[in-house]
C-alpha cells in the first residue's frame, strides 16, 4: 500500500515509516523543522520528504494518512487551520489511522511482543534488550525512539518467522519459551493522536512488559501522576497470563499500578529483595537472580540509570530464553544510542599549555531526574574533573515550568550551569537562583555560547541537554573552541 504520514520525522513515526518501507509499502510523508538523526536516516531510505502540511497533498491519493501526534485541529491567530492537509482528510473522507494503530495491525500482529514502557530509559533499554536478543540469535524486530549505534537505525522488521531453536547458539529447553518471532518496541504512555487519547502503549499487545520506572510528565496532557499511573494500568491490562511484566521495584508509582491490579508473571529488578538486583559498580557488577549470582556485567556504560536499565533488559530477554549470562554478555558489546551521553567532540583549546582536551557530549536528557542520573553517570565517570551543564526546557512538560523547581536540584552535581531560556512562560533566572553564580541563564543559544566560552578550560566535560536539535549548539561549540 501506499501510505503518507503525517508528522513522518518523529523518531516513532521515522521509524514506523523505516518498518513500512522495509515491508514493501511506498512510503511519502510531511513535517516541519526536521533535525537529526532522523532526518538522515529517511533521507538514507529515499523516503519522500514535503515540507509543512499544506492539502495540496491530497493529490498523493495514498491508500492510508498514518497522523501523528504532533497533528492537531488547532487553529492559527488568523483563523486559518494550522494542518490544513489533515482538514482536507476529513473533509474528503479519506481513510486515515494512527501510527501505534497502524504498527500494531500491519507489523506487531502474531509476533511475541516486548514492550518498554517508563518515564526514563525507555530508549536506552529497548536498544539494549533489542541488542541481547539479536546477539542471541533471535533475529528481533524493532522499533526504537533513537538510533542504537550497534544497529546504526531505529527500526528494523526481524525475522517474520522464529529462527530454528535448535540450531540457536544458547538452545536447549529454555529456547522454547517464545513460540513466535519477536519484537521489541519503546512504549511511550505519550497519547495516540488527536483522535485518539489513549497511550500508545495500549495498542501494542505486549507478551513481556518492561515497567521501568514512573514520575509525573507530560504535564500538557496529564493532570496528575493519578492519571498515569491508570495508563499504565491499562497496558497491564493488555498482558496475557502467560506473559511477563517487568518492574522497577524501587518504584512506589509502579507498585501503586499494580495494585490496580495484575494478572501475569511478574518479575521485580533494582531492590535489594527484587528479583533480579546488581552488586557492583554501575560499569562493573554482578547480576543476582533471587540472591544467587547468575551474571556479570562489565561494559562502557556509566550510571545507576543504566545499571536498572541492563536489569530490565536482562529479566525480559529471560521471558524469551535468553539466559542472564547470555544476556550479560552481549551488554559487553552494547554501544547504547545517538545522543545518549555521546561524545561529539574533543578539543585542545588552541594556545593551551594544558593538552587536556575540551569534550562535548550530546544527550537527550528531558526531565529534572533525567538530567540529574545523566550528571551522575558522568560525574563518576571523570571524577573531580569539571562538568559543565548546558540545558535547554524544551519539553512540553518543562515549558510549562510544571519542574522548574527541581531544577537546581537535578544540576547538583555540575561545577557550571547553562540555561537556553528562549520561549519560556517562566523565569529561569528565578528558578535557578539557588544556585548562584553556578547558573547562568540566556535567551539565544548565541548568548549561552558566549556564556560558555567565557568560563571554559583545558580538561572541562560539556554536557549539552535538550530533546531537540538545541540550535545545532554542538558544532557550533566545538567550532568556537577550535578559534578560542
Amino acid at each position: 500500500m501506499h501510505i503518507h504520514i503525517l508528522g513522518i520525522c518523529g523518531t516513532f513515526m521515522g521509524g514506523l515509516a523505516a518498518l513500512a518501507r522495509e515491508a514493501g509499502h511506498k512510503v511519502t510523508g510531511c513535517d516541519t523543522g526536521v533535525y537529526p538523526p532522523m532526518s538522515d536516516q529517511l533521507r538514507a531510505l529515499g523516503i519522500d520528504l514535503i515540507e509543512g502540511f499544506d492539502a495540496d497533498q491530497m493529490a498523493l491519493q495514498p491508500d492510508m494518512y498514518v497522523v501523528g501526534n504532533v497533528v492537531s485541529r488547532a487553529r492559527l491567530a488568523s483563523g486559518e487551520p494550522k494542518f490544513p492537509l489533515m482538514e482536507a482528510i476529513l473533509d474528503a473522507g479519506s481513510a486515515y489511522t494512527s501510527g501505534p494503530q497502524w504498527l500494531a495491525e500491519h507489523v506487531l500482529q502474531g509476533r511475541h511482543v516486548l514492550a518498554v514502557a517508563g518515564t526514563h530509559g525507555k530508549t536506552t533499554t529497548t536498544a539494549m534488550l533489542s541488542w541481547i536478543l539479536h546477539s542471541a540469535g533471535l533475529e528481533p524486530g524493532f522499533l526504537v525512539g533513537g538510533v542504537p549505534m550497534n544497529f546504526g537505525v531505529s527500526a528494523r522488521l526481524g525475522a517474520s518467522t522464529l529462527p530454528d531453536v535448535a540450531v540457536l547458539p544458547w538452545g536447549g529447553p529454555a529456547a522454547k519459551r517464545v513460540a513466535a518471532p519477536v519484537f521489541v518496541i519503546e512504549a511511550d504512555e505519550y497519547d495516540t493522536a488527536f483522535f485518539d487519547k489513549r497511550s500508545k502503549f495500549v495498542h501494542y499487545r505486549p507478551r513481556t512488559a518492561v515497567l521501568n520506572n514512573l514520575e509525573f510528565d507530560h504535564a500538557d496532557i496529564f493532570d496528575d501522576l493519578a492519571a498515569i499511573e491508570r495508563q499504565f494500568h491499562h497496558l497491564l491490562r493488555t498482558v496475557p497470563a502467560s506473559g511477563r511484566v517487568v518492574v522497577n521495584g524501587l518504584e512506589e508509582s509502579l507498585a501503586r499500578v499494580l495494585n490496580q491490579g495484575c494478572w501475569s508473571e511478574i518479575r521485580s529488578f533494582g531492590a535489594a529483595v527484587s528479583d533480579f538486583s546488581a552488586l557492583g559498580e554501575p560499569h562493573d557488577f554482578d547480576v543476582l537472580l533471587q540472591g544467587k549470582t547468575v551474571a556479570h556485567v562489565s561494559w562502557a556504560l556509566s550510571g545507576v540509570h543504566n545499571q536498572l536499565n541492563a536489569l530490565a533488559a536482562i529479566a525480559a530477554a529471560e521471558h524469551v530464553g535468553v539466559t542472564p549470562a547470555q544476556a550479560a554478555e552481549a551488554l559487553a558489546t552494547f554501544e547504547n544510542v545517538k545522543r545518549r551521553m555521546e561524545i561529539r567532540a574533543e578539543i585542545v583549546l588552541p594556545g593551551s599549555s594544558e593538552a587536556k582536551p575540551v569534550t562535548i557530549y550530546d544527550d537527550f536528557a528531558h526531565h529534572p531526574t533525567a538530567i540529574r542520573t545523566t550528571i551522575n553517570g558522568l560525574r563518576r565517570r571523570v571524577g573531580k574533573a569539571r562538568i559543565l551543564a548546558v540545558f535547554e526546557p524544551r519539553s512540553n512538560t518543562m515549558k510549562l515550568g510544571a519542574m522548574k523547581g527541581q531544577l537546581p536540584w537535578s544540576l547538583e552535581e555540575a561545577d557550571l550551569a547553562f540555561c537556553h531560556s528562549g520561549g519560556l512562560g517562566w523565569d529561569a533566572a528565578a528558578a535557578l537562583q539557588a544556585m548562584g553564580e553556578r547558573a547562568q541563564v540566556a535567551d539565544t543559544v548565541d548568548g549561552v555560547l558566549a556564556q560558555l566560552l567565557a568560563q571554559v578550560q583545558p580538561g572541562d566535560h560539556i554536557l549539552c541537554m535538550s530533546n531537540g536539535g538545541f540550535g545545532g549548539v554542538h558544532q557550533r561549540l566545538a567550532l568556537a573552541l577550535q578559534q578560542h
